[in-house]
C-alpha cells in the first residue's frame, strides 16, 4: 500500500512527463518566434527520458526535497506550455511589432526552467548513467541560453521597417516578410484580420498607434499575396469569358443572414463577419445573440472588416462581377459638403443611440464612435456635421465612468481636424473636458489633457482653457499619472504657457516643484519635457522666482555639461534668466564649473543655446571684474 509521500512522488513525475509531452506536441510555431519557440520545445523534450525513467522505477528513494525540486519544475513547465499557446495565437504582426517584449518573456522562461533544474539533486535519483549524462546536457544547453539571449531576426526587423515607411516597397521584401510572419495565403489573411478584431475589442476599443502601423502593412501584404495567390483560379483566365458565366461566390464571401455578397462586411464581438445593414436590422430587432453562433454578445459595436472587403473587391474585380453598390455611403454630397468613405446611415444610427438610448446602447455607440473618428479623415467629417459633437460633450458628464471616456476620447479624435475645434469649443466643451481631467478614469485623465493641447492649437483656446482651470489639473496628472498621462499633461501645460497669464497661473499652482522633481530624476522619461517647460516660465518674473527658491543651478549645470543638444539650449535658457537678475545665483554657477560648461557650449551648441551662453559668460566675467 502506497503512502502519502509516495501518492505525492508519484503524482508529480507523472505530471512532469505530461507537462513534457505536451511541450513536445505543441504544434509548431506559425510566426516570426518559429525559431526561439522551436529551441524552447527541442529542449523541454530533452527531459522526457529523466522522468519517464523515475516514474517507472522500483527504487523508491525519491524525498521531500527530490519532490520539492521537481514541483518547482513542473509550475516552470505550465508556464512554459502558456507562453508557447499565448504566441502561437493572436495577430502575428503585433506580435512582431511587440518583439522585444516577447523575447524577454523567452529568456525569463529560459531562466525560471535553469533555476528550476539546478535546485534536482540529481545525485540522490536512482538513475541510469544515460540519463544523468543526458539532463546534464540538458542544463548545460539551459545555461548557454541564457548567456547568449537569443535576438529576434534581424532581416525580419529591417524588413518590416522597411515595409511600414515606403509607400510601394520592393515585391521581393514583401514576399520575404509575408514568408516569415506566415502570413502567405489568403486564409492567413482572413485569420489575421480577425485577430486584429480581437485586439480592439481587448483593448476597450482603442488598441493604441500601432494599429494604425500593422493595418497599413497587412493591407500591404495582401496585395502581395493576392498577386501570387488570386482568390479564384478562374482569373488567370480570359477576362473577357468570365464576363459572360456566373463565378460561384465563395461562402466566406456571402454574409450569413442574407447569404448575399457582402458590400460592408463588418466583424460582431463573437468574431463572426456580416453585412452591415443585415446585423444592424438583426440588433435593432432586439437579439442580443450571434446569428450564426448563437452566442451572446459582449456589445454590439461593429468593426468593419477591411481585409475581407478588400478581398471581395479583389474577386469581384478578377471575375467581372459587378460590386453592388452599397447605400448610405456618403459619396453624394450632401449640405455642400463631399464624403468621400463613411457611412451617414451607421452614424445615424449611432447618433440615434446617444439621443435615447440605454446605458448600454449609450457606451457601446460611443465607444464605435471614437473609433470610427480615429479611423480617418473623412469619419471625423461626417461624424461632425451630423451632429454628433453637441452629444458628446453631454455625455462628458456621464455617471458611467466607460461612456465618459470614450466620449472624451472620440472628442480627441474628432478634434484633429481643425474645423471641429471650434465645434467643439462652442459646444461649451472645454469645461467639462477639465471636470473629466480631475475626476474621470485614468485613461480618461490622459486623454482628457490630450484634447485640451490639441484645442490650444488655436491661441484664443488657450485663453479659454486656463480659465476654465486646467492648470492645476494638469499638474496633478503630471504628478500621479501613467508615463503616457504624465507626457500628456506635460504637452499641454507648455503649450498653453505660451499665453502670458497661463504662466502665472502654473506658477501660483506650484508646478515648480513637480518639474525639478522630474528633471533630477532621469529614470523619469520626462527631462525633456520638464526643462521645456522651465526654460518657458523662466521668461516670466513669477516663474523666474519660483525656480530661483528651487535651488536649481547644480542641476541645470549639470544638463549643460552633459545633456542633449536640445535640453543643454534650454538649461541655459533656464540659467540666464536667473543669472542676469540674481548675483547669488550667478556667484553659485561660477562655483559649480558652470563657466567651462558654457565656453565648450558656446562653441559647439545650437544657435541659441551659443547666445545664452554667451550672454552668461559676459555676465561672469563682469563679475569678475567686480571683485
Amino acid at each position: 500500500m502506497e503512502t502519502k509521500e509516495e501518492d505525492a512522488r508519484n503524482s508529480v513525475l507523472s505530471q512532469l512527463v505530461e507537462s513534457v509531452k505536451a511541450i513536445s506536441e505543441s504544434s509548431e510555431c506559425r510566426n516570426a518566434f518559429k525559431k526561439i519557440c522551436g529551441n524552447l520545445v527541442r529542449r523541454v523534450k530533452l527531459l522526457s527520458p529523466l522522468f519517464e525513467e523515475l516514474r517507472d522505477s522500483d527504487k523508491q528513494v525519491v524525498g521531500e526535497e527530490e519532490v520539492k525540486a521537481f514541483e518547482s519544475l513542473r509550475l516552470a513547465l505550465v508556464s512554459t506550455k502558456l507562453l508557447l499557446e499565448s504566441v502561437n495565437q493572436g495577430s502575428k504582426l503585433y506580435q512582431a511589432f511587440h518583439r522585444d517584449e516577447i523575447v524577454n518573456k523567452f529568456h525569463q522562461m529560459t531562466e525560471q526552467l535553469e533555476a528550476a533544474l539546478k535546485e534536482i539533486p540529481y545525485d540522490k535519483l536512482p538513475i541510469s548513467d544515460e540519463a544523468r549524462e543526458q539532463i546534464e546536457l540538458v542544463h548545460a544547453q539551459f545555461k548557454r541560453a541564457i548567456e547568449r539571449k537569443e535576438s529576434f531576426d534581424s532581416q525580419l526587423e529591417m524588413d518590416l521597417d522597411v515595409v511600414e515607411k515606403e509607400k510601394e516597397p520592393d515585391p521581393a521584401t514583401l514576399k520575404r516578410l509575408s514568408e516569415k510572419l506566415h502570413l502567405k495565403t489568403i486564409c492567413d489573411l482572413k485569420k489575421e484580420s480577425l485577430a486584429f478584431h480581437e485586439l480592439v475589442i481587448a483593448s476597450g476599443g482603442d488598441p493604441g498607434e500601432s494599429f494604425e502601423r500593422m493595418s497599413s502593412i497587412l493591407k500591404k501584404l495582401k496585395d502581395c499575396v493576392l498577386s501570387e495567390n488570386p482568390v479564384d483560379d478562374t482569373c488567370k483566365g480570359d477576362q473577357t469569358s468570365i464576363k459572360h458565366r456566373s463565378p460561384v461566390i465563395p461562402d466566406d464571401f456571402r454574409c450569413p443572414i442574407s447569404l448575399e455578397l457582402m458590400t460592408d462586411p463588418v466583424i460582431v464581438s463573437t468574431g463572426q463577419t456580416y453585412e452591415r445593414s443585415c446585423i444592424q436590422k438583426w440588433l435593432e430587432a432586439g437579439h442580443k445573440t450571434c446569428p450564426k453562433t448563437q452566442q451572446s454578445l459582449m456589445h454590439t459595436a461593429l468593426t468593419p472588416n477591411y481585409v475581407l472587403k478588400s478581398l471581395i473587391a479583389l474577386w469581384c474585380e478578377n471575375n467581372g462581377v459587378e460590386l453592388p453598390k452599397k447605400q448610405g455611403n456618403c459619396k453624394s454630397k450632401k449640405n455642400g459638403s463631399k464624403f468621400s468613405d463613411c457611412d451617414r446611415a451607421a452614424i445615424a444610427a449611432l447618433l440615434e443611440k446617444l439621443a435615447n438610448g440605454n446605458p448600454e446602447e449609450l457606451r457601446s455607440a460611443t465607444g464605435e464612435l471614437r473609433l470610427l473618428a480615429k479611423r480617418n479623415a473623412d469619419n471625423r467629417v461626417c461624424i461632425a456635421e451630423a451632429g454628433a459633437i453637441p452629444l458628446l460633450v453631454e455625455l462628458l458628464s456621464s455617471q458611467d465612468l466607460r461612456t465618459q471616456e470614450h466620449a472624451v476620447t472620440a472628442l480627441l479624435n474628432l478634434s484633429i481636424n481643425d474645423s471641429n475645434k471650434g465645434t467643439i469649443v462652442n459646444a461649451g466643451a472645454i469645461p467639462d473636458i477639465v471636470d473629466v481631467l480631475r475626476n474621470g478614469s485614468m485613461e480618461a485623465r490622459e486623454n482628457a489633457a490630450a484634447t485640451l493641447f490639441s484645442l490650444s492649437v488655436i491661441d484664443e483656446n488657450k485663453v479659454a482653457i486656463g480659465a476654465a482651470g486646467a492648470i492645476p489639473a494638469l499638474i496633478n496628472l503630471l504628478c500621479e499619472g501613467t508615463p503616457r498621462g504624465k507626457k500628456d499633461a506635460a504637452t499641454a501645460i507648455f503649450n498653453l504657457s505660451i499665453y502670458q497669464g497661463n504662466k502665472a497661473r502654473a506658477v501660483k499652482a506650484g508646478i515648480v516643484v513637480p518639474l525639478m522633481r522630474l528633471l533630477k530624476d532621469a529614470g523619469s522619461g520626462m527631462v525633456d519635457e520638464a526643462l521645456a517647460i522651465l526654460a518657458i516660465l523662466a521668461s516670466h518674473q513669477e516663474g523666474k522666482m519660483a525656480i530661483g527658491q528651487a535651488e536649481p543651478i547644480t542641476i541645470l549645470v549639470e544638463v549643460i555639461r552633459t545633456g542633449s543638444h536640445r535640453n543643454r539650449e534650454n538649461a541655459a535658457a533656464v540659467l540666464w534668466s536667473l543669472c542676469t537678475s540674481d548675483q547669488q545665483q550667478l556667484k553659485l554657477a561660477k562655483e559649480l564649473g558652470a563657466e567651462e560648461a558654457l565656453k565648450e557650449l558656446s562653441e559647439n551648441g545650437t544657435d541659441r543655446a551659443k547666445r545664452k551662453a554667451g550672454s552668461i559668460l559676459e555676465v561672469l566675467q563682469r563679475l569678475e571684474g567686480n571683485c
